[in-house]
C-alpha cells in the first residue's frame, strides 16, 4: 500500500532536473485551472500581468508545460476575434393541432390565451366535412427574451422510420403568420443497423409570440412528440476594452519642435489611443511609436483631433493595426498646447491562448524569455474540425490563470551567447599558418651562401 506514494516521489524527485531545466528558460509561471476536466482544449485569456513580463514581439516567449516540463500544443488568438457565442436554450410548451378541415375556424378563435400572451389550450370546437390539410403543432414562445434560430425536435414513436418535410410560421396573434423556414426536414431512417436522425429545424432568426410547424405534405402522419427546444440567437461576447495609461517627459528636437515621449511596460496588442487633457482644450495630434531608441519612429494613426468641453471629450482613436512597440511619442500640431505633458492612454483587447491538454497536469502558462520560442501549433484547423462535428458553436473550455511566482527571473531575459564559428577560427589559423610556413621558408632561402 506505500509503494504508490513513494514511486510517485521518486519520479517527482527523477523530474526536477527536466522542470530547472525549462523554468530556466522563462521568467515567470502562472498555474492553471481548468473548468472542465475532460475538454481536452482550453482557452486562457491573457492578463496584465503577463503582458509586463514578455518580450518579443510576437510573443513567442509564451507557453504552456505540463507536470514534466514539456510544450504542449498552443497558438495564440487573433485579438479582433470575437470569442464564439454559447448556444442558450429554452423548452418551448407545444400544442397538436387537430387534423385542420377546410372552412374550419383559425388558431387563434379556439385557442384559449393568458392575460400575458401565453398559450393555454388550443382546441377544435367546431367544423364539419372538407377535407384534411394536414397535422402539425403551435408553440408558444411568448415568454423568450430573444429571437429563436433553431428548433431542436423530440418523438417517441422510434420504430416507425419516416422523411417528414415541414414549414414554420410565426405569429404575434394567431392570425396573421409569415413563414421562416420552408421545405425543412425531420428525418429518421434507418439500415443495416445504422440509424441517420434529423431533429433539428434552422428558420429564420425570428422573435415572436407562436410558432407553427405544419407538415408539407397534407396526408401526412402526425408525430409523437416528446418535447421542443428552441435554440436562442445569441451575441457573441466582446473582449471589454483595457487601458494603459502613461504619463511622459516633454523634449525638444534640432528643430525646436516639442514632442511627448512616453514608455510602455509590456507587449500589449494596443489598438486604440486617447488622450487625457486638463481643463478645457482642443487640438490635433500625431502620434508615432517605435520598439527602439535606434529605430526611426513610425506613424501608428491618423492625425486627429483631441478635446474636452465640460465633460464631454474626443472619442478614442483607432490605430492602422495592432502595435506592441515599447516607445510611443504624442507631436502636438495645430492648435495644441505645448505645455505640460498630456497622459496617453492606449487601450488593448486581452488576447487568448490555446492550447491541448497534452500530457500530465497540472499545467502551468510561462512567459518571459530571450532563448525559448512557442512552436505555434496548427489549432485553427482543429478548432475549425470540432465546430464541424459538434456545431458551430462549439469552443475551448476556459481556463484561468493562478497567481505567478518566479522561475529563472530575470536570468531568463539575457540572450544566450553567441556561438562560437569553429569553422572561421579553424580556417583563420590554417591562414595563419600557411602564412608563417611561407615566411619560414624565405628566411632560410635568404640565410643560404650564394652558390660559387
Amino acid at each position: 500500500m506505500k509503494k504508490a506514494p513513494r514511486m510517485k516521489a521518486l519520479l517527482a524527485l527523477l523530474l526536477m532536473p527536466l522542470a530547472a531545466n525549462a523554468g530556466a528558460q522563462y521568467a515567470r509561471q502562472w498555474p492553471l485551472r481548468l473548468d472542465s476536466p475532460d475538454a481536452g482544449a482550453y482557452r486562457v485569456v491573457l492578463d496584465e500581468s503577463v503582458y509586463r513580463q514578455l518580450q518579443s514581439p510576437m510573443l513567442a516567449d509564451l507557453d504552456v508545460l505540463d507536470a514534466q516540463a514539456r510544450a504542449v500544443p498552443a497558438a495564440l488568438l487573433d485579438p479582433s476575434s470575437p470569442e464564439t457565442p454559447r448556444t442558450r436554450t429554452v423548452e418551448l410548451p407545444w400544442f397538436p393541432l387537430p387534423a385542420q378541415r377546410r372552412g374550419a375556424p383559425d388558431i387563434a378563435s379556439i385557442s384559449e390565451i393568458a392575460t400575458d400572451g401565453s398559450l393555454r389550450r388550443v382546441e377544435w370546437r367546431s367544423g364539419n366535412g372538407g377535407t384534411v390539410v394536414g397535422n402539425g403543432f403551435v408553440l408558444d414562445a411568448s415568454r423568450v427574451d430573444a429571437p429563436i434560430q433553431a428548433l431542436r425536435i423530440r418523438w417517441t414513436d422510434t420504430q416507425t422510420l419516416f422523411d417528414l418535410s415541414v414549414r414554420v410560421d410565426a405569429s404575434d396573434d394567431l392570425r396573421e403568420w409569415r413563414t421562416v423556414a420552408e421545405d425543412a426536414h425531420l428525418v429518421e431512417l434507418a439500415n443495416a443497423g445504422q440509424r441517420i436522425v434529423r431533429d433539428r429545424i434552422e428558420i429564420q432568426p425570428v422573435k415572436a409570440r407562436y410558432l407553427r410547424v405544419l407538415p408539407t405534405d397534407r396526408d401526412a402522419k402526425a408525430l409523437q412528440l416528446s418535447g421542443i427546444t428552441a435554440e436562442l440567437q445569441t451575441v457573441a461576447p466582446t473582449p471589454q476594452w483595457q487601458w494603459r495609461v502613461l504619463t511622459g517627459q516633454r523634449v525638444e528636437d534640432a528643430d525646436k519642435r516639442v514632442h511627448y515621449e512616453f514608455a510602455l511596460d509590456g507587449r500589449f496588442p494596443v489598438a486604440q489611443a486617447d488622450l487625457s487633457l486638463p481643463g478645457n482644450s482642443t487640438g490635433a495630434w500625431r502620434l508615432q511609436a517605435r520598439d527602439d531608441a535606434t529605430a526611426p519612429w513610425r506613424d501608428v494613426a491618423q492625425p486627429w483631433t483631441a478635446y474636452r468641453l465640460g465633460s464631454d471629450a474626443s472619442p478614442p482613436q483607432p490605430l492602422h493595426a495592432v502595435h506592441r512597440d515599447r516607445l510611443w511619442r504624442l507631436t502636438p500640431m495645430s492648435g495644441a498646447s505645448q505645455g505640460d505633458a498630456p497622459r496617453l492612454r492606449l487601450g488593448y483587447r486581452p488576447e487568448a491562448l490555446v492550447f491541448v491538454a497534452q500530457g500530465t497536469e497540472p499545467f502551468v502558462l510561462v512567459a518571459g524569455s530571450a532563448r525559448a520560442a512557442r512552436a505555434d501549433a496548427p489549432l485553427a484547423t482543429t478548432i475549425e474540425a470540432m465546430r464541424a462535428q459538434r456545431g458551430a458553436q462549439w469552443q475551448p473550455a476556459t481556463a484561468t490563470l493562478g497567481a505567478s511566482a518566479a522561475l529563472a527571473g530575470p536570468s531568463a531575459l539575457t540572450p544566450a551567447p553567441a556561438p562560437r564559428d569553429w569553422k572561421t577560427w579553424l580556417l583563420w589559423a590554417l591562414l595563419v599558418a600557411g602564412a608563417l610556413l611561407v615566411a619560414g621558408f624565405a628566411i632560410s632561402l635568404l640565410r643560404e651562401k650564394p652558390a660559387a
